[in-house]
């Protein structure tokens, strides 16, 4: 069902210091800053040859990012994206195999406007999974 890696993403305090890190010291090739309202965050992607990173931060305090952040207070790890072909399909099979869905039923638009849905960690070794249509 998974296709290739979409991202690794990197949840951060300050976005705008995390993206200098990248874009001053690793020389790597950051994108301007991405508001998601609909999902609290606000993050910046950082271009690899193979992949990206995802920089995420809090959009506000309502947002998921500030619980992760309370914990790990230097940031960290927060997800990893998988491309499916069909998100709809996707869906439909996680849901009859009771997979975890976070948010059942539609998907919600990612950063790149293309349909997302997360899976919970507690099912995938720990780890949130963020699928995206290709």
């Amino acid at each position: 069902m998974i296709g290739k890696l979409n991202h690794v993403a990197i949840a951060v305090p300050d976005i705008t210091e995390a993206s200098k890190t990248y874009r001053n010291v690793f020389g790597a090739k950051v994108s301007e800053q991405i508001d998601q309202p609909e999902h609290g965050v606000k993050i910046v992607f950082i271009k690899l040859p193979n992949t990206q990173i995802e920089l995420i931060s809090p959009l506000n305090k309502n947002s998921p990012i500030s619980k992760f952040l309370k914990k790990n207070p230097n940031g960290g790890i927060h997800h990893l994206c998988y491309e499916v072909e069909n998100i709809d399909l996707a869906i439909e099979k996680l849901s009859e195999k009771d997979f975890g869905l976070l948010e059942p039923g539609k998907p919600k638009l990612g950063a790149h406007g293309k349909p997302v849905i997360f899976l919970h960690p507690s099912k995938c070794n720990g780890t949130l999974i963020e699928l995206q249509q290709e």
